[in-house]
């Protein structure tokens, strides 16, 4: 129980009034909801019906909650602006992933940032991205104000059908929505799919947004074990039978943060348990284009009925230009263009007309070509960089950004990347992508953001603090 229960009455009554207010801001208990009888919450408080019943008539005389004789008390009080960092376990700051993504975009250029998500600016295409901002600078004044259609721009759906094809992917230009980045297309079809409280399935570990995206749609998240061709099955099986979930939320292919690619034979086992449970499958691909070897796809495998397919070019291309995409059934499709429409209104045409320049022109192509090379060099660099420090890949991926690396024995990654942001280093520790909380001992590294010396002598003064 709560020591500040033992304080005398007046610390419990403020103990219990604390409780009803928090949990109104947390939304669990909105306008209007009924609010436990005095009996149960006396026990749950483990107080006496008399501190309960004076609690609520304070909470009553504060306008917060008002009596309906007969009936129970009922909340009154406006629902507070969301707060995420109030929702769900109080986490240290330094494994909070909305904590960690705050200090890698507000920090500055000096700030060496290996536990970010996303290339150096260097790497990105500059000059292509020039010459196509000077070819549209030209364009129609429609192209330049108007807003974009609700499906998004039509030349560049029917280009995306056909890079989908390359996979094994068949997505009729009609199928795919643009959106302002894969974020927003989970959001989308979060908005869409789920109500709080439903049950949604991720990776244990797995992209730490996804925890705090499903944290703002009140989903209940559970983490299932991922190995490294995939998720555990077994656990897997056993997750969707005790607690038929609504989604499962994937990297089929070089999955953050593990980098490791899904099996043909695990892929097939998770489609026919999603097919026997009715669990729809949102299948995150933005990392497609750093494999070099296609690795298997659940949108392939599934035809699109029960998997939903997404991308963007924030991780490729620019972070700036925001430009992702939805591949879904034909027949949600106009549901989901009316929702976006709802939240959104007009897509970003300009952003649209830009991407699609870049791959029309050849730049794209080449710029992967070349990254694909540099990122394999960068990863044999990281790696040897941090194996004289003991710190080891979990496994070494294919291809792709990120290493996850396993630290020595009894080292704690938390108080690593705690030292190391006193010395200017962001790193991200395991267990921001771990809901289970079981990766103390793991980081994630970028290799394209890993490059510079001084990370590695920080890393070792921290290690040995």
């Amino acid at each position: 129980m709560d020591q500040r229960l033992t304080k005398g009455s007046a610390t419990l009554v403020a103990a219990v009034m604390e409780t009803i207010k928090s949990r109104i801001a947390a939304r669990t208990l909105l306008p209007g909801a009924r609010l436990p009888s005095v009996r149960a919450f006396a026990r749950t408080m483990q107080v006496s019906k008399s501190t309960v019943v004076e609690a609520y008539d304070r909470l009553a005389a504060e306008g917060i909650i008002r009596s309906r004789p007969g009936s129970g008390f009922f909340v009154t009080a406006p629902v507070a602006p969301l707060s995420l960092a109030e929702i769900g376990p109080k986490l240290d700051r330094e494994i909070d992933p909305l904590w960690i993504s705050r200090q890698s975009l507000q920090t500055s250029d000096e700030v060496l940032k290996p536990g970010c998500g996303w290339l150096p600016a260097s790497w990105m295409p500059g000059e292509g991205l020039r010459r196509a901002l000077r070819g549209l600078s030209r364009a129609e004044e429609s192209t330049l104000t108007d807003y974009g259609t609700p499906l998004g721009l039509p030349a560049l759906r029917t280009l995306l059908s056909r890079r989908m094809a390359e996979h094994g992917i068949e997505a009729a230009p009609e199928q795919i929505i643009l959106t302002e980045s894969g974020t927003q297309a989970i959001d989308l079809l979060c908005r869409f799919l789920i109500e709080p409280g439903d049950t949604v399935i991720v990776d244990d570990p797995c992209y730490f947004n996804f925890h705090a995206l499903l944290r703002a749609h009140r989903a209940k998240v559970i983490g299932v074990p991922f190995t490294p061709q995939g998720p555990d099955v077994a656990l897997f099986a056993q997750t969707v039978r005790e607690h038929r979930p609504r989604l499962y939320i994937t990297n089929s292919a070089l999955q953050n943060p593990t980098g490791a690619t899904l099996s043909p034979v695990v892929a097939h086992r998770v489609l026919k348990l999603a097919e026997e449970a009715g669990l729809t499958i949102i299948e995150d691909d933005i990392f497609a284009d750093f494999e070099i070897s296609p690795a298997p796809r659940l949108a392939a495998f599934d035809g699109l009925e029960r998997v939903v397919h997404i991308g963007s070019f924030s991780k490729t291309l620019s972070a700036s230009v925001r430009c992702g995409f939805i591949a879904a059934p034909r027949d949600w499709v106009e549901d989901l263009a009316d929702l976006k429409v709802a939240t959104t209104f007009g897509g970003g045409r300009l952003a649209a007309e830009l991407v699609l320049a870049l791959l029309r022109d050849g730049t794209y192509r080449k710029h992967i070509e070349a990254l694909r090379l540099r990122l394999a060099h960068g990863m044999e660099d990281t790696i040897a960089r941090l194996e004289p420090l003991g710190i080891r890949p979990w496994l070494k991926p294919q291809a792709g950004l990120f290493l996850w690396c396993r630290l020595p024995e009894d080292v704690d990654a938390r108080a690593v990347a705690r030292r190391a942001l006193a010395e200017n280093v962001v790193l991200a520790p395991g267990n921001a992508f771990s809901l289970s909380q079981s990766a103390g001992g793991f980081l994630r590294f970028n290799v394209a953001q890993s490059s510079d010396e001084r990370i590695y002598a920080v890393l070792q003064r921290a290690m040995h603090f």
